[in-house]
């Protein structure tokens, strides 16, 4: 069965998501007609209403159905949406980008899929910056980060959860439209406050896709190799966070203090710490603790 165009009421006909102008429906037929072809990445493009998480939705169609890899699940609203460390956080209908896709990278080896959330990072950024004109930083590992005035603020992330043994769902959340009454918390952002040129989510999810299928495609030929692909180098140009002192919370209730020099070939943070030792960190929650 194929879920109905979100734009469309249960009985087909139009209703009430088209009463904020500013904040128009995303159009099923319209999406798959600009991302689905022939030897493409994208298979499938499903857009629904209303979720508790497009992450959870997919991976739990990718355990009962045979989804085919470049399949993608959009919502214009989550209600459960998650971050790392099961943070839940919600934004006001069609207000932003809320999507997970599904990935399938059978010619790379499992321990370099740990690269994909920080793909993930650098395609949304490219596509971001082509499409609304914005500079998006990446802070790892899956935060992306705008400029308000001349403050840093978080505008979106990125999850990434495994789907049986040969696929990853990669969830990306983008505030979009939110204005600044509409924050979930003072010190968060969206491409609009940030001087957006366009916040049309159409082609700024199609831009975003483009630019995920590009990056993926490349990383997938380097049998997932960061470096080969480019992916290494790109994405430190475009970290926020590499430079700075960090402090990162580590699971065990442990933290490390240290400046972040380096981002590994499997994709940790390495930080330098002030007993002279530089030690990879492959999870936990990092916290900027000078400006750029």
């Amino acid at each position: 069965m194929t879920p109905r165009d979100a734009s469309e009421s249960p009985n087909g006909s139009p209703d009430n998501r088209w009463s904020d102008l500013g904040r128009p429906p995303l159009s099923t037929t319209a999406l798959r007609r600009g991302l689905i072809r022939e030897g493409g990445l994208w298979r499938r493009v499903d857009v629904v209403q209303r979720t508790g998480s497009t992450n959870t939705d997919l991976v739990a169609r990718a355990a009962r159905e045979d989804l085919a890899e470049g399949t993608v699940l959009v919502a214009e609203e989550q209600t459960a949406a998650r971050g790392r460390l099961d943070r839940q956080w919600s934004a006001p209908p069609r207000s932003g980008l809320f999507f997970s896709v599904l990935l399938r990278p059978a010619e790379v080896p499992v321990r370099r899929w740990g690269w994909l959330p920080l793909l993930t990072g650098v395609a949304v950024a490219t596509g971001l910056s082509r499409v609304a004109g914005v500079d998006t930083a990446l802070k790892w590992p899956n935060d992306l980060l705008v400029t308000v005035g001349d403050e840093e603020r978080k505008a979106g992330g990125i999850l990434a959860e495994r789907a049986g043994d040969d696929g990853i769902v990669v969830g990306v959340g983008v505030n979009v439209s939110l204005r600044a009454e509409e924050l979930p918390v003072p010190r968060a952002g969206s491409l609009a406050l940030a001087g957006a040129v366009n916040t049309d989510r159409d082609p700024l999810l199609r831009g975003v896709l483009r630019s995920l299928e590009d990056w993926y495609g490349r990383w997938r030929e380097a049998g997932g190799d960061p470096s080969v692909s480019g992916l290494q180098e790109t994405y430190a140009a475009g970290s926020a966070t590499l430079g700075r002192m960090v402090r990162a919370e580590l699971p065990g209730d442990r933290s490390l203090v240290g400046e972040a020099v380096a981002v590994d070939g499997d994709g940790r943070l390495v930080l330098a710490t002030g007993a002279g030792v530089q030690e990879p960190v492959g999870a936990g929650d990092i916290v900027h603790l000078r400006p750029a």
